[in-house]
């Protein structure tokens, strides 16, 4: 495959086409050589070779399912490769368990978070390095070190907050402060900016330059071109588990990199046709839902339509009532007061299986939370929420087998849904992209008046992203109604045909993409400027 690239690539690739390096050359921080890994059904990395320089930030680029997070899975020990060799510093190293890879300075933010919901945030920060004076935990210095670490480095939280209550944003700190916590020298980001807001990003982008300045090495996942050119040194590209090639930043652009990653052209920026909105097919009238964190409401006196034949989105800042919101309108919380009409019928105290009968469908915030059974195949997860429909169970209740999965099949090739094993591929063997074409396939199938999609393309790759925003128009252009919650302003701007900007549990804005903004979208997103606004 390396021979069919261009010649530009050609030269500025680093090492020979077998990835091999002299011993002990100490140009290296880490040195993952001629890497294979496989599992049931699927090579996840053929004979991957990834060199980080010392100081520098390596982006890895690459599908959904193309093997990166299982190559950094095997750097810090959670996989073990069964052909190649780990270099650190020049020498040959063995990385059997985490503990292996924090012992060698390496840390890792994971995509799908490695955190105790039960826990607090500190208690998840020190968690396997934690002090102890006579048999007792030692808190104070490490709540010191915690805050000084969110002060320096703007990743506000609280310490004492519970996992299982804050939001998907305020995890992703705490997964951040975790590697930050053990002073680590190597530190891996997997797609550590798909849950923040872009003010966010910015700073978590000027973290990341400074903790390169202070010495530390980056390997940063990420499918997000604008964040790779901004931040990154060097790519490195995979392919369906194949190394593609390494290319200096300074030398190459996003229509070459999205060309490597996917093999072909990609449309970056979602296109539509003007269409006039239908009749009201969400009306919410005076919706408050309360706050699992604090005594006063999440949402507060929330009303706003969505009609059949637009996009309607939910722009603003992580933690502002956007989940609580979500929540609200399906089911997953109760309102305190207001009204919820779905195609004309009151849904207010309607069950979640009952907004779903009525025309309701979901993609939800956390994926591995509210969108999958991890421990289930992928064709029972496909029909998690049809599967009592006569097509999928007999009169006595006994499932349909062939028909789910013959079902489910059908899904996995029109989705291109990447799984090792078919329908019979447990969920949580497969990768966040694959998981989340896999809650899409199954929402957008059940062929909703509403559909309701909460951060849709988190984790997901150009290709799909743009399969995903094609999804989305195609059901707006074909007269259903769909309400967006994003927290991409590019996704906002390119997908919406209208914006409602929530601030502190209220909608202070309703925009017109075509005469908005990035900017004025922000004044609004940051409280400080805001309408009146009404259903």
């Amino acid at each position: 495959m390396i021979h069919s690239l261009p010649a530009f690539f050609l030269t500025i690739r680093k090492y020979n086409v077998e990835g091999k390096q002299v011993a002990g050359n100490s140009e290296y921080a880490i040195e993952m050589l001629n890497i294979t890994k496989r599992f049931p059904g699927i090579i996840a990395n053929d004979n991957v070779t990834v060199q980080l320089k010392k100081g520098e930030i390596h982006a890895l680029l690459g599908e959904n399912g193309a093997g990166k997070s299982t190559l950094m899975s095997v750097l810090f020990g959670l996989y073990q490769a069964e052909e190649g060799i780990i270099k650190k510093d020049g020498v040959e190293v063995k990385i059997n368990n985490p503990n292996d890879a924090n012992d060698l300075g390496i840390g890792m933010v994971h995509q799908h978070f490695k955190l105790v919901q039960c826990f607090t945030v500190l208690d998840n920060i020190i968690l396997g390095d934690e002090t102890t004076k006579y048999g007792f935990l030692q808190k104070d210095e490490a709540r010191k070190k915690i805050l000084a670490l969110s002060d320096k480095y703007g990743l506000k939280v609280d310490p004492d907050a519970k996992i299982e209550d804050i939001t998907v944003g305020m995890q992703q700190r705490t997964e951040i402060l975790k590697m930050l916590y053990r002073d680590n020298e190597i530190l891996i980001f997997d797609e550590p900016t798909a849950v923040l807001t872009p003010a966010e990003i910015d700073e978590l982008m000027e973290i990341m330059r400074n903790l390169s300045k202070e010495g530390k090495s980056i390997l940063f996942i990420s499918h997000k071109l604008a964040e790779i050119m901004a931040v990154a040194d060097r790519c490195s590209v995979l392919r369906r588990g194949k190394y593609i090639g390494t290319v200096n930043i300074a030398d190459t652009n996003q229509d070459e990199l999205s060309r490597m990653m996917v093999g072909r052209d990609v449309q970056l920026v979602a296109t539509k046709e003007d269409k006039e909105p239908g009749d009201v097919i969400l009306h919410v009238e005076n919706m408050t839902v309360p706050s699992k964190l604090h005594h006063n409401n999440a949402v507060k006196n929330v009303s706003f339509d969505v009609r059949a034949g637009e996009i309607v989105c939910i722009a603003g800042i992580d933690g502002n009532g956007q989940t609580e919101l979500v929540y609200g309108l399906s089911g997953l919380e109760n309102c305190t007061s207001g009204k919820i009409t779905l195609s004309g019928k009151d849904i207010t105290h309607a069950s979640i299986r009952e907004r779903s009968t009525s025309g309701m469908s979901h993609i939800p915030e956390d994926r591995h939370k509210h969108g999958l059974v991890l421990d289930y195949s992928l064709a029972y997860n496909l029909v998690l929420q049809r599967y009592f429909e006569p097509q999928f169970s007999t009169k006595a209740g006994f499932l349909k087998k062939a028909e789910i999965n013959k079902y489910a099949e059908k899904l996995i090739e029109q989705y291109d849904i990447r799984s090792g094993q078919g329908a019979s591929t447990i969920a949580r063997s497969m990768s966040g992209g694959n998981q989340q074409k896999a809650i899409i396939a199954r929402e957008i199938d059940k062929n909703p008046n509403l559909l309701i999609a909460v951060q849709p393309t988190r984790g997901l790759d150009v290709g799909a992203i743009e399969y995903i925003h094609k999804q989305l128009i195609k059901q707006r252009d074909e007269g259903h109604a769909v309400l967006l919650v994003s927290l991409e302003l590019e996704e906002v701007m390119s997908v919406s045909d209208r914006i409602l900007v929530m601030y502190e549990g209220e909608i202070v804005g309703e925009f017109d993409p075509k005469k908005t903004t990035p900017e004025e979208l922000g004044l609004y997103m940051a409280g400080a400027k805001r309408q009146e606004v009404g259903a």
